[in-house]
C-alpha cells in the first residue's frame, strides 16, 4: 500500500476515534429539563414555595431516575398543558413528564415505554343534573368541556373529534366553572386529579363522577425529537428503570405519598363562627 493509501487509513481511523468520541458525549446527557400538566395532583402540580417549579409523584420518580443515572434533572412549570407541551414539541424543554401515547404527539416525542402508571378519565357532572351514561354514545348531544390539547387515548380522541361537541379551556379549574354556571353539560378529566382540584375548589360535594371511565391510559414518559438529550442511551437507560420501578411498585407508593402531601397543602377550611 503506497503513502496515498495509508494517508486515508490514518483519515478514517480519526475520523472513527472522533465518532466514537462523539458518541460516548452524547450518551451522557448532564441534565435534563422537563415539564407536564401543573393541573395535575397528585402526580404534578406547582410548587406553592416555587412557583416555577412542578412537585409531585412524577417528579420524585424523575428524581430517582435522575439519581440513578447520575443525570441532573429540573421539572420546571411552563404554563399551562397545552403550553407546556408545546415547550417540548419544539425542545425548548426535553422532556414530558407524563403524557398518553397519541400518533400526533409521536410525530414529535419519543415515548418510554412501560407506563410508569395507568390512570382513569371520567366524565365530571354537576350533582342534580346526571344523565344516563353507559357508553362515549351517550355524550352526543351535549357539550362538554376539557383542556386544551388534552388527549384521553386515541381511539376515544378519534370518536370525540369526529361524534362529540367538546370545548377546551386552558385549566380544569375554569373547566370546573363553566360547569357549576350551567355553561357545559359536562366535564370530561383525570378521576384522581380531578378529585384533588374539585376538593380544593371545594366543590366535591357538587361534582359527580359517571362510570365507566372514557378510557384508561398509561402515563409515559416522552422525549422531544428536538432535545439534544435525546440519544439511544438515554431512551434505553429510561426504559430500563421504568421497567425496574414499576415492577417494584415505586410509582404507586410515590403516588400515595404525594396525594397525602397535595392534601397537607390545602389551606385548612375557615372556622365557623357560632351564633351570639
Amino acid at each position: 500500500m503506497g503513502e496515498r493509501g495509508l494517508s486515508w487509513v490514518g483519515l478514517w481511523a480519526c475520523a472513527a476515534m472522533l465518532l466514537a468520541g462523539g458518541a460516548q458525549a452524547a450518551g451522557k446527557c448532564e441534565r435534563l429539563v422537563a415539564t407536564g400538566n401543573p393541573e395535575y395532583p397528585p402526580y404534578l402540580w406547582r410548587d406553592p414555595q416555587h412557583p416555577d417549579k412542578l412537585i409531585g409523584a412524577t417528579v420524585d420518580l424523575l428524581k430517582a431516575v435522575a439519581t440513578d443515572l447520575g443525570v441532573g434533572i429540573d421539572v420546571i412549570y411552563a404554563g399551562p398543558w397545552s403550553r407546556a407541551q408545546e415547550e417540548v414539541r419544539t425542545g425548548r424543554v426535553d422532556m414530558l413528564a407524563g403524557a398518553f401515547v397519541t400518533v400526533p404527539r409521536l410525530e414529535t416525542m419519543d415515548f418510554v415505554h412501560p407506563a410508569f402508571l395507568s390512570t382513569p378519565s371520567v366524565v365530571w357532572v354537576r350533582k342534580g343534573h346526571e344523565f344516563p351514561y353507559a357508553s362515549w354514545a351517550d355524550l352526543q348531544g351535549r357539550t362538554g368541556d376539557t383542556l386544551v390539547n388534552n388527549s384521553f387515548g386515541q381511539a376515544f380522541d378519534a370518536y370525540a373529534r369526529d361524534n362529540l361537541t367538546l370545548e377546551g379551556v386552558s385549566s380544569l379549574t375554569q373547566a370546573f366553572q363553566k360547569l357549576m354556571l350551567e355553561r357545559t353539560d359536562y366535564v370530561i378529566y383525570e378521576r384522581y386529579p380531578g378529585q384533588a382540584l374539585a376538593s380544593t375548589l371545594g366543590l366535591q360535594d357538587d361534582l359527580q363522577v359517571l362510570d365507566p371511565p372514557v378510557s384508561s391510559e398509561g402515563l409515559h414518559l416522552a422525549l422531544s425529537h428536538n432535545s439534544a438529550c435525546n440519544d439511544a442511551w438515554l431512551r434505553g437507560q429510561l426504559a430500563k428503570k421504568m421497567t425496574e420501578f414499576t415492577a417494584a411498585g415505586m410509582p404507586q407508593t410515590l403516588l400515595q405519598r404525594n396525594l397525602q402531601r397535595w392534601k397537607e397543602q390545602q389551606p385548612a377550611p375557615a372556622a365557623s363562627v357560632p351564633n351570639q
